[in-house]
């Protein structure tokens, strides 16, 4: 399918939002979804968060979303945040255009190393990643602590 990738402008950010809406009913967690239109606003201004957008007949049919961290075994590194395309337009190259131009943004930004994280149910993307020579660690337990809850 022929989609333009192109980078987010500020006008995307309701349609990404929406996107991640869309992801977390996927992920059968709509209500954690917390964060405001506003919070991607911020965000997005700040140079917080980049995105790349995949767009067909002027929808927004696809997003992936990364920021950059730091791996201090590895160095500059970029964290794959959401990566979701509409169900209508999957299994259409569109993921892999988008995954492809994270990847590249990533190396423009002179990362060593992309990670992410992905259920261990969908098996779909798991493929997906693998075919592209992703390894998916099994080892490592995530953690998280919602300042709000801390002292």
């Amino acid at each position: 399918m022929e989609s333009l990738i192109r980078t987010a402008t500020e006008a995307d950010l309701k349609a990404v939002r929406d996107l991640v809406l869309e992801l977390a009913i996927f992920e059968r967690e709509p209500e954690a979804v917390t964060a405001t239109e506003q919070d991607y606003h911020n965000a997005y201004a700040n140079n917080e968060i980049f995105i790349k957008v995949a767009e067909a007949n002027g929808e927004i049919i696809g997003m992936v979303l990364y920021y950059l961290t730091f791996s201090t075994w590895k160095g500059k590194m970029m964290y794959l945040e959401d990566f979701y395309v509409k169900k209508a337009y999957r299994k259409l190259g569109v993921g892999a255009q988008l995954f492809n131009a994270f990847l590249k943004d990533s190396k423009d930004r002179g990362c060593v190393l992309t990670k992410w994280q992905v259920l261990d149910w969908n098996t779909s993307a798991i493929e997906f990643y693998k075919a592209r020579g992703a390894e998916i660690e099994k080892q490592w337990w995530n953690g998280k602590l919602f300042l709000n809850d801390y002292g």
